[in-house]
């Protein structure tokens, strides 16, 4: 899950859920489709703080067009925050530092509703998660 196309579907498919119990499942089912993660990639560096559960986020560069993109990959021991994990890789994976610095997710997460359904820890994780992709990509962008 890496480009426009995989965040919209999921974006799509989220709205068309009306119980939240549904739309847990759904980021459930997302999360377990995320390719694992090495247990040697789970280090401090790539640990999210600020998240109760563990969530690793591992990025690696390219260079497309001049311009600096980040491709993201992670993991969580949480099966909802998982999910969350897939859904930001979805957003921003493969995008150029410089949009990613320019385009905060958590808006669309409050406008799927997705946000206000979530426990207080699993918001903070999220702005966690959020807060370190954004700071990669205002440094390199």
């Amino acid at each position: 899950m890496s480009n426009t196309n995989d965040y919209k579907e999921i974006s799509e498919n989220l709205s068309f859920l009306d119980d939240w119990e549904d739309r847990y499942k759904y980021l459930i089912e997302i999360g377990e489709k995320l390719p694992p993660i090495n247990e040697a990639e789970k280090t401090e560096e790539n640990k999210v703080n600020g998240c109760v559960s563990q969530v690793w986020l591992c990025s690696t560069l390219g260079e497309k067009d001049g311009n600096t993109h980040i491709y993201f990959r992670g993991d969580s021991d949480a099966l909802i925050v998982k999910g969350l994990v897939a859904v930001l890789i979805a957003y921003y994976s493969g995008k150029s530092a410089k949009w990613i610095a320019q385009n905060d997710v958590g808006k669309l997460f409050d406008e799927m509703g997705l946000r206000e359904h979530l426990t207080s820890q699993r918001s903070n994780g999220l702005n966690s998660m959020i807060s370190s992709i954004m700071a990669l990509a205002q440094t390199l962008a």
